[in-house]
């Protein structure tokens, strides 16, 4: 069997064995997704027709609908990121990794199955959270067939950068507990972007950290998909985020995995 063969193997192998987890434990991803349904209730049914009047809406909730919901699907992807951190650091730190260490296999297999188990997890939840958006009103009548590819394209990108951060800051964690809280601001972050209110309406001051953060471009590229707004330069800036954090992760995951164990 060639080494690209055993590498797709092991990888697949490892990669069963996270799903198979999250399927009998599925508390942990429900509980992550509970932030940005909670967020979406609450924006909406709440704070909806005052936001809607703040972002040019009059008193329509209907509008603020449709500005909150891409927003909302990529801060899903932060949240549903941190149980990839919290179960590489219980691999990292229960003796696991070093057991497979020791085994006639794929080096990289075990973060391999975890970033794609991550990002299955992170496009399901995506989707579930979606569904609660378009029962509560959200329509993307006006994208084409090749938007919507394009917007799930960025959406498993996004996930793709966000896991292997994830997956970074689980194998530098001390504990689990560590690893979920280092991994908190994937979920704060998109607080203070664009995901409830324009950039623009923010303080002078802090506008340029809110605008070139990574979520906000990401967002705005995910609405002007499904809402036709307007793209600009944020797809580029998504983009290349994304791919920086890709490079970032997987060098930071691999250095951490590949040190000797203390």
């Amino acid at each position: 069997m060639s080494s690209v063969s055993a590498a797709v193997r092991d990888s697949s192998t490892m990669l069963r064995r996270n799903l198979l987890h999250a399927w009998r434990y599925p508390s942990g991803t429900l509980n992550l997704l509970l932030t940005p349904i909670m967020m979406l209730l609450l924006f909406v049914y709440i704070f909806g027709d005052v936001m809607s009047a703040g972002i040019g809406g009059g008193a329509d909730r209907s509008d603020y609908i449709a500005y909150i919901v891409p927003g909302l699907l990529l801060m899903t992807v932060g949240s549903t990121v941190i149980g990839a951190a919290v179960s590489v650091s219980v691999d990292m730190t229960q003796g696991l990794t070093a057991r497979f260490r020791t085994m006639a296999i794929y080096r990289g297999s075990l973060l391999v199955g975890h970033v794609v188990g991550g990002v299955l997890q992170c496009v399901m939840s995506v989707v579930l959270v979606g569904a609660v958006g378009v029962a509560m009103g959200f329509r993307s009548t006006d994208a084409t067939a090749l938007e919507w590819i394009a917007a799930f394209g960025l959406i498993t990108l996004f996930a793709l950068a966000l896991t292997w951060i994830a997956v970074g800051m689980g194998a530098a964690s001390p504990n689990p507990e560590a690893a979920g809280n280092m991994a908190m601001p994937l979920i704060l972050l998109p607080l203070i972007s664009s995901a409830f209110i324009p950039a623009d309406t923010m303080p002078g001051w802090f506008q340029p950290i809110a605008q070139y953060q990574p979520f906000t471009p990401a967002i705005e590229t995910l609405r002007g998909l499904l809402l036709g707004t307007e793209i600009g330069h944020n797809g580029w800036i998504t983009i290349v985020w994304c791919v920086g954090l890709i490079a970032l992760g997987y060098r930071w995951s691999t250095a951490q995995f590949n040190r000797d164990p203390k």
